[in-house]
């Protein structure tokens, strides 16, 4: 079913959805020259990205159970079947670690209560549908750690899969009992999915690709099955084990005998539901189509469109005999028909989730017109002529934006979609996806001058190579270029259009759970005209990730990700670094009037001016960006658009003035 109706309520009831804000003034489309250091420095316009994106869900006694995904704290909302409507939602309490929760992954049904793990505080809460109270349990890790998946087991007892240390914990509600089964694999960092029967509990490996079973009494580990990639889903299948491994369907035994790898074509799985007949349904990724699947069946059968386009799908679950209830991410619920088809959805906000603001992903000025913030599968637009605000679906996490023309350009996580969004119209047209696992991109530029699209990408998964993708707007061509630096993947890209040459920042870890076989991060120089790298150098030994890079006046300024704020300024004519000094952390470069910027994360949130040296023009921006903090300046003016907390802002970054200090909105 399409979501057109979505984007449509979305835009009529934005007024509805956003705090009331103040209307930019008139003359904010036509910047002033000057600027008073005296004056007030900081206009703030409310929540630059509002969301009712979902995570953990799940079914109990003819309720639903969500968690929202951003929001600090998180909501836990129930939601009534029969009348799709919200009739009571909480937020789950700060625990007493370090950090704040702001979404949970997992969510598990024992004893009548539904129980929750967090992240980026990897905690355990329970929530009482007699009482309507919450209750933190239990801490799994500190500040960065995820509860991924969790699972009941018949007796009650629960299993929960934690990240970074790839683990599973055994949680007995009964009495508080924690118990730790240790390293499951070397190296292993997710146990992204669990599943427990009466004597196993069974565990997906992301990094190493393992499905595992782990003896509930002995703690004993026996290897299932190996995938091809990682492993994020898994099934508990009668006296069988279901796990999905990218393109592939896992369908073994519990004694690790008979294992079937079922081809899933193009796409792959996120989640997995049986019926007490043994037919399984799955939701595919990326489009959100559902399947049906039988044990000797050769493939999957298609049953039904996607019930929400391209969106990722946290969970479904059988209805009686005939009806499929699903859990959309972008904060939806679908019910689906199995045998006509036919599927209804519903928008959990205007169902009565509470929303609110979230970390945003993207940002882009279209000077005199707008600011355009990508959120969780949703666009934030404010108006510079009107004040007014609209936000439209978009189909995943915009990483990155850029302007051609009349169109907006956006490179989608988790799909590695590149679509393009009217400024008229907000009409959305997919050009296509990058495909050879590049799923993770994370810069794009235009160039002019072959008038074609320029993208960044890292793999999905346990690879080291990402790509950069030369993309026409016109056709949807992609050219994809993978490995074009060996062995690493590519965060950041920067173009230098009069000389026909991208220059390229790579990270040595790429995407993750494969050991680095390189130590330093490289910048190559690929010509866009004979379609190869002239060059490559590694400006700094032992740093191992380029988040941003930027070419200006001769020299590449690049921000190093995780070596203490380290930020170079490249010769590109000697391929020696001129300059180099240390910021409070990592963020994203522009230049503007002749100048270098940077906004980072840490220490508060600042800004700075890059020449020979730092020079610190802002603080407290607060470190609420998903992705790089940016900024964004008017022509002609030192205002730029950022966030100050998680709310759009306009700040006077005059090098002339003062040490800025912000105060973010407490909301």
């Amino acid at each position: 079913m399409p979501r057109k109706p979505l984007a449509v309520l979305a835009a009529l009831t934005a007024g509805l959805l956003l705090p009331a804000s103040p209307v930019l003034p008139a003359q904010a489309a036509t910047p002033s020259e000057t600027s008073s250091c005296a004056g007030p420095r900081v206009e703030t316009f409310g929540p630059a990205s509002v969301t009712g994106a979902i995570v953990g869900a799940a079914v109990h006694e003819g309720k639903a159970y969500v968690v929202t995904r951003g929001q600090k704290p998180p909501v836990l909302a129930e939601i009534d079947l029969a009348t799709r409507k919200v009739v009571r939602s909480v937020r789950l309490p700060d625990a007493p670690a370090a950090g704040e929760a702001e979404g949970g992954w997992a969510t598990a049904v024992s004893g009548g209560k539904v129980y929750v793990g967090t992240y980026p505080v990897p905690d355990l809460y329970r929530f009482d549908p007699a009482t309507g109270e919450v209750a933190h349990l239990a801490s799994f890790g500190k500040n960065g750690g995820y509860i991924w998946a969790l699972t009941a087991a018949p007796d009650g007892t629960l299993y929960a899969g934690t990240y970074p240390d790839g683990r599973v914990r055994e949680y007995v509600p009964a009495t508080g009992a924690v118990r730790d089964f240790g390293v499951l694999a070397t190296g292993e960092r997710y146990v992204r999915a669990v599943a427990a029967d009466a004597e196993n509990v069974y565990a997906g490996l992301l990094d190493k690709g393992k499905l595992v079973a782990i003896n509930r009494t002995t703690g004993a580990v026996k290897e299932l099955a190996q995938g091809g990639t990682g492993i994020g889903v898994v099934a508990d299948h009668g006296d069988r084990i279901l796990a999905v491994s990218g393109p592939t369907l896992i369908d073994v035994r519990k004694d690790g005998t008979d294992a079937r790898f079922v081809p899933l074509g193009a796409d792959s799985f996120d989640t997995l539901t049986v019926s007490p007949d043994g037919t399984v349904y799955g939701t595919s990724r990326p489009d959100g189509a559902v399947h049906r699947y039988r044990t000797g069946d050769s493939a999957p059968v298609k049953v039904a469109d996607p019930p929400s386009q391209d969106d990722e799908t946290r969970q479904i679950a059988l209805s009686g005999d005939d009806t499929l209830i699903g859990f959309s991410g972008s904060g939806g619920m679908w019910s689906l028909d199995l045998p006509t088809g036919k599927a209804e959805f519903t928008d959990l906000i205007e169902a009565g989730l509470p929303s609110g603001a979230e970390r945003p992903q993207s940002m882009l000025l279209v000077p005199g017109r707008a600011v355009y913030v990508g959120g969780h599968f949703f666009m934030d637009v404010r108006d510079l002529r009107t004040g007014e605000q609209r936000r439209f679906r978009v189909p995943g996490e915009p990483k990155d934006l850029v302007r051609r023309g009349n169109k907006i350009y956006a490179a989608i996580y988790p799909s590695g979609n590149i679509i393009s969004i009217d400024l008229r119209t907000d009409e959305i047209h997919s050009l296509g996806y990058l495909g050879h696992g590049q799923q993770r991109p994370w810069d794009i530029e235009y160039d002019p001058v072959t008038d074609k699209l320029l993208v960044a990408s890292a793999p999905l998964g346990a690879k080291l190579d990402g790509a950069l993708s030369i993309v026409d707007p016109d056709t949807g061509e992609i050219d994809v270029y993978e490995g074009v630096i060996p062995g690493e993947s590519l965060m950041s890209l920067s173009l230098d259009s009069a000389g026909g040459i991208v220059y390229l920042g790579g990270d040595v870890l790429g995407g993750g759970g494969t050991p680095p076989v390189k130590t330093s991060a490289s910048v190559a120089a690929f010509d866009l005209a004979s379609r190869t790298v002239l060059w490559q150098v590694d400006p700094v030994p032992g740093f191992r990730t380029f988040q941003d890079i930027k070419v200006h006046d001769g020299l590449l300024y690049g921000v190093y990700k995780r070596d203490s704020g380290a930020w170079i300024a490249l010769d590109l004519a000697t391929r020696t670094v001129r300059h180099r000094g240390t910021l409070s952390g990592y963020g994203e470069l522009t230049t503007h009037r002749g100048r270098v910027f940077v906004s980072t994360f840490f220490g508060g949130g600042n800004a700075y001016e890059l020449s020979d040296t730092a020079t610190h023009l802002a603080t407290g921006l607060g470190d609420e960006w998903y992705t790089n903090p940016q900024l964004h300046f008017e022509p002609g003016s030192w205002k730029a658009w950022a966030l100050s907390g998680r709310h759009l802002a306009r700040i006077d970054l005059d090098p002339r003035c003062p040490l800025l200090t912000v105060v973010p909105p407490q909301s």
